[in-house]
Formats: C-alpha cells, sequence, structure tokens
C-alpha cells in the first residue's frame, strides 16, 4: 500500500478543511503529492474560484523554487507573476517571519520535505514559524511526510543551546529520527507551549520504512541533495561544510564524494578500509569540483558507498574519514572560519557538532569506540523527549 503524506490526506479530501480560510503557505519546489503536483497548483485553484484565500507564500533556505545555492543570501519578498500572490523568503534577513507577513491570516499551512537530520534548516525555519503564530494566536498546519532515511535510527551528538544556530536553533540528535510533524511536537512540548498546532499526519508509514519503499518521487529538497543515498550519508557527511575538505559540491554526487586536492585517494581509501566500519566502502576516486571548495582543482578523495543501510552508522563514518583526513593531510587540513549560518564568533564546525568536544577527537585520534560512547550518553538523555513526541 503506497503511504500517503498530509498533502495527499488533504488533497483527497479537497482541501476541506482550508476552504473558506485566508492561508499562508510555507513550501519550497519538493512540496509534491505522490503525482508529482505542487502544492501550490492545487491551492491556486481554489484561490482563484474564491474558494479559499491565498494571501502569501513563504519559502525557506534555496528559496521556493531551490534556485539559489547554499548560503546565498536572497531576497526579501516580491509579487510573483505567475499566481499574483506575495512571495516571501524566510532565509536572510528575515528567518522568522514578519508580523505584518502573517496578519489577517486563519492558517500557517507548513509543509517542507525534511531529510531527518538537525543541521537541515527547513527544521529550523518550522521552528521559526511557530514562534511567530505563537506570538500572535496564529493556527499552524504541519502537512506530515515520513523521514526518508527511516524513523527508528537515532545518532550522534545532541547540540547543545550555547553552540545554537540556524543548523541547530534546539537540542536534537544529528539524525533524530523523527518527521517533521514530530519535531514540531517536541518544540511545542518544551519550546512554544501554547502555540495552536495541527498535524496532517502520514498514511500507510511504518517507522522502518525508508524512501524507496514509500511510492513517492523523490523532489530533490534542496540543489545538493540529488538523491536519497545523499540524505543517507547526510547526518555524517554535514560536518565537512566546517572544513577545507570538499563535501563534493561542484560534482553530481555532493556528500557522498569527499576528498582534497592534498590527499591520495588510494592511500585514503585504504585507511578507511581498513577500519572495518559496518554497511559501507569506500572506493579511491579523482575528482573535480565545478564550483565551491576547490572549484578547478584535482581532488584527491573517495565515493562513500552504503551497502547495508539497517547497520552503517552515518556519524560514525564520517568521524573516522575526518580523523583519517586529518592525519593524512599533513597539516593542510583545516577548521573553516566564521561567518557561518548567521553566527559570527563559533567556528562553524563547532556549531555543527553542536559542542566543542567533537573536533579535538578528530585532531588527537580518540578511538570511535569512545566516541560512540559519549554520544550514546547525550542520546540517553535525549530519547524520552524523542518518545513523548512521536506521532507513528
Amino acid at each position: 500500500m503506497a503511504i500517503g503524506t498530509g498533502l495527499d490526506a488533504i488533497a483527497q479530501s479537497g482541501f476541506e478543511s482550508l476552504l473558506g480560510k485566508r492561508i499562508g503557505l510555507v513550501c519550497n519546489q519538493a512540496t509534491v503529492d505522490r503525482q508529482g503536483i505542487h502544492i501550490l497548483d492545487h491551492l491556486l485553484v481554489l484561490h482563484q474560484s474564491n474558494a479559499l484565500t491565498l494571501q502569501a507564500v513563504f519559502g525557506p533556505q534555496h528559496g521556493i523554487w531551490g534556485h539559489t545555492q547554499d548560503n546565498m543570501i536572497e531576497w526579501e519578498g516580491y509579487l510573483d507573476p505567475r499566481t499574483e500572490i506575495p512571495f516571501f523568503s524566510l532565509y536572510g534577513q528575515h528567518r522568522e517571519p514578519k508580523e505584518e507577513w502573517l496578519r489577517g491570516l486563519d492558517v500557517l499551512v507548513l509543509d517542507l520535505p525534511d531529510i531527518g537530520s538537525r543541521y537541515y534548516t527547513f527544521l529550523w525555519t518550522m521552528a521559526l514559524c511557530l514562534k511567530a503564530c505563537q506570538a500572535i494566536g496564529l493556527h499552524a498546519l504541519i502537512l506530515d511526510r515520513p523521514n526518508p532515511i527511516g524513523g527508528t535510527k537515532v545518532e550522534g551528538t545532541v547540540g547543545k543551546i550555547e553552540f545554537k544556530s540556524f543548523v541547530g536553533l534546539y537540542p536534537l540528535p544529528m539524525r533524530h529520527g523523527m518527521t517533521l510533524g514530530e519535531v514540531a511536537r517536541y518544540l511545542k512540548q518544551n519550546y512554544f507551549p501554547n502555540v495552536s498546532l495541527e498535524i496532517e499526519q502520514v498514511r500507510s508509514w511504518s517507522r522502518s520504512e525508508e524512501f524507496e519503499s514509500s511510492g513517492q518521487i523523490w523532489a530533490m529538497p534542496s540543489p545538493n541533495m540529488p538523491t536519497v543515498d545523499a540524505a543517507r550519508v547526510y547526518p555524517g557527511a554535514c560536518l565537512l561544510e566546517g572544513t577545507n575538505l570538499s563535501e563534493g559540491r561542484g560534482t553530481t554526487r555532493p556528500f557522498e564524494i569527499v576528498g582534497a586536492p592534498f590527499l591520495d585517494s588510494w592511500k585514503f581509501a585504504d585507511a578507511l578500509s581498513v577500519m572495518n566500519l559496518e554497511g559501507v566502502i569506500f572506493r579511491p576516486i579523482t575528482f573535480q569540483p565545478t564550483f565551491q571548495k576547490h572549484a578547478g582543482e584535482v581532488c584527491g578523495g573517495v565515493f562513500v558507498h552504503v551497502l547495508d543501510r539497517e547497520v552503517f552508522e552515518p556519524v560514525i563514518t564520517y568521524f573516522a574519514l575526518l580523523q583519517i583526513a586529518w592525519k593524512q593531510s599533513a597539516g593542510k587540513m583545516m577548521w573553516n572560519d566564521p561567518p557561518y549560518e548567521y553566527e559570527e564568533t563559533l567556528l562553524p564546525f563547532d556549531i555543527l557538532a553542536g559542542n566543542d568536544w567533537l573536533r579535538p577527537a578528530i585532531e588527537t585520534g580518540i578511538p570511535i569506540s569512545e566516541v560512540r560512547e559519549r554520544m550514546s550518553s547525550e542520546l540517553i538523555l535525549f530519547l524520552p523527549n524523542r518518545l513523548s513526541s512521536l506521532v507513528y
């Protein structure tokens, strides 16, 4: 039986719960139903027939149509020529919607395809929308979607509040194993108790199911998330953004391709292979990014092939990769300087890690077993909070 998203469910009802209301919509280019029809196209027909009023549309990082690359400063707002509806950006100067943008709405509808990682900024766009809704008493409706990398596994560090940023505004594990709606419930229970929140639930989804069995199409949620395979490694691979290693941006397989001009592909792959990390192999490759880090330079590195999703640990795998790269780089691997995601003082790697202990663990070669144990101790404290937020 095909899995139905919250969008599929509400579309099947003819958007009955929204009829006669003034709506704000938070979405992007991947907010499509099982047939690939965008939510905006569904609602536009009803708007044009006066069955409801679509008053404003809001886009997260990369824009409503996913056309801007990472960390680009985006437009604030404009009148969309196709729909004649005001479009506003929630990434840039205003990451929390301004009160004047929400004034007069009856409901703010949010449908943002997430990929199951703390760093993915769509989570935090949702969080700031809930904050804004609570402040003015606006009802929030989340159209939920399955977690594409499954809803059972939880991994990595739990971000500390003193390292909060737009890649982690509130404590959450690197791989959280929740849906967007469940994260919203967690935020309501702990931070926004008075927000009026409704979740249109996913139909026929089991927590252990990953994207391939969903019956949904993969619409790229961001420019460098071309496949679900990229999403599967992302809970660990995003840490590379805090370094001068290429995470494969400027190639066709970002986050699965890793390297730098100062690394030897075969030496790098051999060192990783002897670590016997579960569910993964490392194939030596040479690549030349077309943009971003090391653009136009020949890089040595590896392609990370996940062979067994059940035992693969993305955070531990990429931690090991960073340790080996640090050791083999002869002092050429560096930690990037701020700013990063609007934080001006903290090192980018530390805000991605959510702490200041993971970076020294890479530099000093602390055994993986000790790192896993420390991560587990953080998760144990968080898991009861997660459990109380689960819907499925």
